[in-house]
């Protein structure tokens, strides 16, 4: 008999932080992905009476971790964050690399480096859950600004995702559909596919909400950096069908750091 697959709560916190709480049907463990700010991830824990176990840090940048001391205090959960980011994540208890494995009550996470957007950046995949955590090394129609590395770097982060499942749900750390959904279009206009994702984003910032999860599927078809194989993609960064997959992708963040 398959496992209950975990209950997920998504919100916003700063200005377009995505704040997840994930928890374990069987045991009542919840984690935090990430704390942008605390307020919000207790305001949510109130809501659901769920009791937080855990928070599972993506990386060192502010943005994603300045709550984690209050709600520390306030809950008791035992933080984990990637062994690369050193000092600079607070209140530390387990620090984690490459291959080791993460637990949520019953639920059990892989550890990924992702380098790119940071050097520490780890994403967590739930591989029977379906799930996988990616800060920001992937978005919805998108992928993090390169900050600490060649661009290559990132693209090869990006093609481990790539061999997931179709149907595994995509929990990024940041909302920017719809700015990623107009470069998108700028670099793929004849995107069936595409033009709807991006009419879907509309709606749904009409509706006050974000698309977020996505799905590996719905990346696979629409995001332009996980399509950097394609020929489509190669033709609108000046490169020729077959190019090297790494050269269009690193065109590609090139002109979205313009856009």
């Amino acid at each position: 008999m398959a496992a209950p697959k975990p209950e997920i709560r998504t919100f916003l916190c700063r200005s377009d932080n995505i704040g997840v709480l994930m928890r374990d049907p069987a045991t009542g463990a919840c984690a935090a992905i990430d704390v942008p700010e605390a307020a919000p991830v207790l305001k949510v824990l109130d809501e659901t009476g769920w009791r937080l176990t855990d928070i599972l840090v993506t990386h060192r940048h502010a943005d994603h971790i300045e709550g984690i001391p209050e709600v520390k205090r306030a809950t008791g959960a035992r933080v984990t964050a990637p062994a690369k980011a050193g000092g600079a994540v607070p209140e530390v208890d387990v620090a984690v690399s490459e291959g080791d494995t993460v637990r949520v009550g019953d639920l059990a996470g892989q550890v990924w480096e992702t380098p790119g957007h940071c050097a520490d950046h780890v994403t967590y995949w739930f591989r029977d859950a379906g799930i996988v955590f990616a800060g920001d090394t992937l978005f919805t129609l998108g992928c993090g600004r390169v900050m600490e590395s060649p661009p290559e770097t990132l693209w090869h982060s990006l093609t481990r995702f790539l061999a997931l499942p179709d149907g595994t749900e995509v929990f990024s750390g940041h909302d920017y559909v719809l700015s990623n959904a107009r470069f998108a279009l700028a670099a793929e206009p004849d995107n069936e596919n595409l033009k709807a994702r991006a009419e879907e984003a509309e709606r749904a910032s009409r509706e006050n909400r974000f698309l977020i999860p996505s799905t590996l599927g719905i990346e696979r078809a629409t995001n332009p950096f996980l399509r950097s194989t394609e020929s489509a993609l190669a033709r609108a960064v000046d490169l020729s069908p077959g190019a090297d997959p790494a050269a269009v992708f690193v065109a590609l963040r090139a002109w979205k750091n313009r856009f």
